[in-house]
């Protein structure tokens, strides 16, 4: 055999040898392939998978306990699952035999319920939508931080929750922050001021004091008088000046309460609800931070017992605020502030001493009241045509002129006039200040003058103001005039608007 033979018989095997490879690589993918389509067509065989809740590792450490299908079971785990991974309230698949096969992590849909009170470090006292009542376990995610108007994501058949839900009733209710209003900003209210220093602050200010004098703080303070004359405004001054007294501007808490929004109209929520805002203050408390809790237009819900038209809500509301008030005796750093109107129809029970102990009237500002607020709105910062003092001292005359507004008939058959400098308030103030910018800024635009506010923009918002309130007095009731403007005397029988 020549070498040429040789050659060509070589590269023949070689060919060959690469044929049979591929043939073999072809065979193999083959075979995988078939076993592939026979495992899938074993798994098409086998039963349909459940799933379970898992509650708990058994005395044992090798089974689990598991809720599914309505039944508490114990089943063995698979190897494929690593030994203790397993966490209490995660979905787990179950296979053949039930035997738990898959973590599939926690469920993101469900029930909700909201955290009443914490039994002990991993249950729970919970309330469904429907107001029933449920001992529950805590799963892993919220074993620690689930608290009292926390609402979790639960499943009440396997007495599980599993996730808490980020915004809470309370929060809902309430909002937890510290106000940036100072005192001041508060114009015309110095002795007021004065005041709930006095009583809110000097126990924060000086502890030790308090206790050498054996001196107990007030548990609240009650704001009231006309509207729209700073009362809220005192309130948030308060939670402001408490936080930069601590030295630290996130170091006091101030509870907002939405007093409407506390209104449910199923027996004992409104209650629950109190029960949770004043047992989140005290959580607070706790942390040694000042904690306020402020109820506005205080009247709307905490009303007189038995004066109810449609229902006698109050005679159960009532007694939950004055127990949670008599609750705070002896937790330090909470204090209750209320804002109202309409003080006589505030329930007696919370307006004596020990409970609602400091009262102070938020008065209508005088003529030196109105220019203080006045140079709160209208300062150096705002083009004006003349000095700011001239400029304030024109809207003070203009407001305090004599000028009727309304006529009250007594039952004597005497006649008194009221007038427009009877019903000022700071909220009319301010506004006038922004009527007056809005001239000089349409002036402005009209190219009539940019010289900025001017005593006629000041003069024309008065009286646009109060010609504005002219058809707003109702006189219908005439025995409100008199509680309007604070004087206390002969009954009012008819009242008519000569503005």
């Amino acid at each position: 055999m020549n070498s040429s033979e040789t050659t060509s018989l070589n590269q023949e095997i070689q060919a060959l040898g690469l044929q049979n490879a591929k043939l073999s690589r072809a065979l193999k993918a083959s075979r995988d392939r078939l076993a592939d389509l026979s495992a899938q067509i074993d798994s098409l065989a086998e039963p349909a998978s459940t799933y379970g809740v898992f509650l708990e590792y058994s005395a044992s450490g090798q089974d689990a306990e598991v809720f599914t299908a309505g039944r508490h079971m114990r089943l063995k785990i698979s190897p494929g699952i690593p030994k203790k991974k397993l966490t209490p309230g995660t979905l787990v698949r179950l296979g053949e035999g039930s035997i738990v096969v898959e973590d599939c992590g926690f469920t993101d849909t469900g029930e909700l319920a909201v955290v009443s009170e914490r039994i002990d470090g991993r249950r729970v006292l919970v309330s469904t939508h429907n107001g029933d009542e449920r001992l529950l376990k805590l799963a892993g995610p919220v074993a620690e931080e689930a608290r009292a108007g926390d609402t979790l994501l639960v499943d009440t058949k396997a007495g599980v929750g599993f996730e808490r839900i980020p915004k809470t009733e309370v929060s809902q209710l309430s909002l937890e922050e510290v106000p940036d209003v100072a005192y001041e900003d508060i114009g015309g209210l110095d002795e007021q001021i004065e005041l709930i220093k006095d009583a809110v602050e000097l126990p924060f200010s000086h502890p030790q004091l308090y206790r050498d004098y054996q001196l107990s703080p007030p548990k609240g303070v009650l704001l009231y008088g006309p509207p729209g004359c700073g009362k809220t405004l005192i309130a948030k001054a308060v939670a402001n000046s408490l936080s930069r007294r601590m030295g630290d501007g996130s170091s006091s808490y101030f509870l907002n309460v939405k007093g409407p929004e506390l209104l449910n109209k199923f027996v004992g929520e409104t209650e629950r609800r109190i029960r949770l805002i004043f047992e989140r203050a005290r959580e607070l408390a706790g942390e040694g931070r000042p904690v306020i809790i402020f109820f506005d237009e205080m009247e709307s819900i905490f009303r007189t017992r038995g004066s109810g038209v449609s229902s006698d809500m109050e005679t159960t509301v009532v007694p939950q605020l004055l127990t949670e008030l008599d609750g705070v005796e002896n937790l330090a750093n909470v204090i209750i502030i209320g804002a109202t109107n309409r003080e006589e129809l505030i329930d007696p029970a919370l307006l004596r001493p020990g409970r609602l102990d400091v009262k102070i009237r938020v008065q209508r500002p005088s003529r030196d009241g109105a220019r203080d607020i006045f140079a709160r709105h209208l300062t150096e910062a705002v083009p004006h045509t003349i000095g700011v003092e001239a400029l304030i001292e024109a809207g003070v005359e203009k407001l305090f002129e004599p000028r009727a507004y309304v006529e009250l008939t007594l039952i004597d058959d005497t006649i008194e006039t009221l007038n427009y400098s009877d019903f000022v308030s700071g909220a009319m103030i301010a506004n006038i200040v922004d009527r007056a910018k809005k001239l000089a800024i349409k002036d402005h635009l009209s190219q009539i003058s940019d010289a900025g506010v001017s005593p006629e923009h000041i003069r024309q918002a008065v009286v646009t103001e109060q010609q504005e309130s002219e058809d707003l007095p109702n006189t219908a009731n005439p025995d409100e005039w008199s509680r309007i403007t604070g004087r206390h005397g002969s009954r009012v029988v008819a009242a008519r608007v000569v503005g």
